[in-house]
């Protein structure tokens, strides 16, 4: 399997492949490069609908000289517990984090979560975000402010009396449920149009139709939700005749 950084004509393959819809594995296996490193190239670099090879390739070649260029501010990296491969995680990261913008979430508030989701602890203090992601306190600040007021964070004073900032395993399932619930304004909105448009009227049967399909969608989701609650709260098997690690306070 060929290793190294993805050339020229490899991103062109890529950008070939999207176009023609292939999946990311199957592009990954005409190029024998793992799935991992097509679908870190594509999410760093636009996503699927907005990637282009020619500017996936400068915005690299830019990456790489500003790696060159800026000394690490921090003297150590982050250390990696259970044995894992710490520029496999920081790439994941840089990966996470780009998914969770191309979601909607802004770059900052993404890296700020990425961050407090891949460690073990799932808690940091700012000064810990601060160091890890090497931008100012200000950022960090108005990051949480936002993560907060979406509910992926909240805070918590551990036994120093330093504010933490944690991501608790229920937060996908509170952020399911408040997105059902929003849908709630906009299917009383579309039914109050059906009122004024006129029930037999393309409009109205338009907006009749989009508050059945959203109240459907909306119910199937919070009960989806509420039945498969209890997987966030799983806990991974140890596997036969080996000794579970002791978990750590801070990740």
């Amino acid at each position: 399997m060929p290793g190294g950084r993805l050339t020229q004509q490899e991103r062109q393959q890529i950008a070939l492949g999207l176009a023609d819809g292939l999946a990311y594995a199957e592009i990954a296996r005409r190029l024998d490069r793992p799935t991992s490193t097509i679908t870190r190239e594509v999410m760093r670099n636009g996503g699927p609908t907005a990637y282009r090879a020619d500017l996936a390739h400068r915005a690299t070649e830019r990456r790489t000289r500003r790696r060159r260029q800026t000394p690490p501010q921090g003297s150590e990296p982050a250390p990696q517990l259970h044995g894992r491969d710490a520029e496999a995680v920081r790439e994941y990261e840089e990966v996470f984090t780009t998914v969770l913008m191309a979601s909607g979430m802004p770059k900052m508030m993404s890296r700020v979560m990425a961050c407090l989701t891949l460690t073990d602890a799932g808690s940091l203090t700012a000064s810990e975000l601060v160091q890890r992601l090497q931008v100012s306190p200000a950022s960090i600040s108005k990051a949480i402010a936002f993560l907060e007021s979406q509910g992926f964070v909240r805070r918590e004073r551990d036994e120093r009396r330093r504010e933490r900032y944690v991501v608790d395993d229920d937060i996908w399932y509170q952020s399911m449920i408040a997105s059902a619930r929003s849908l709630a304004q906009v299917i009383e909105t579309a039914r109050q149009g059906v009122g004024i448009l006129g029930p037999d009227t393309p409009a109205g049967a338009r907006l009749e139709n989009t508050a059945r399909f959203l109240g459907f969608v909306s119910e199937s989701t919070i009960r989806a939700a509420e039945q498969a609650r209890e997987v966030l709260h799983t806990k991974p098997e140890t596997p036969s005749g080996a000794t579970a690690e002791p978990s750590s306070g801070r990740g």
